[in-house]
């Protein structure tokens, strides 16, 4: 079974989408063309463009943010507590039913 995750765009549109196992969540998103994940470095953890809200409920399940992707989360636009880069979440069976919000805009 492929994991399954449901981005909500900022106006409420949702996207359910199948990624693999080990692909990043911006990978999915990119792979099944999901308006508003843009990935400009490739995945890299180096431009921003991936920024998603995880439901609170995901958080717990999540590897802990690296320095990394802190610093990078720093140049996106709103960021809150549960903010993350797709690019660093990888997909598996324990995120499966995986949803995540996407902010107004990318930058």
């Amino acid at each position: 079974m492929l994991p399954h995750v449901t981005f909500i765009e900022d106006d409420g549109t949702e996207h359910k989408i199948e990624g693999e196992d080990g692909l990043s969540v911006m990978e999915a998103a990119v792979n099944n063309m999901v308006p508003g994940i843009d990935g400009d470095c490739g995945g890299a953890c180096a431009c921003a463009t991936c920024h998603v809200f995880v439901d609170q409920d995901w958080m717990s399940k999540l590897a802990p943010q690296d320095d990394m992707e802190k610093s990078m989360l720093e140049f996106a636009e709103g960021v809150v507590d549960n903010s993350r880069l797709a690019c660093q979440i990888k997909l598996s069976d324990a995120l499966d039913g995986l949803v995540v919000r996407l902010p107004e805009s990318q930058h």
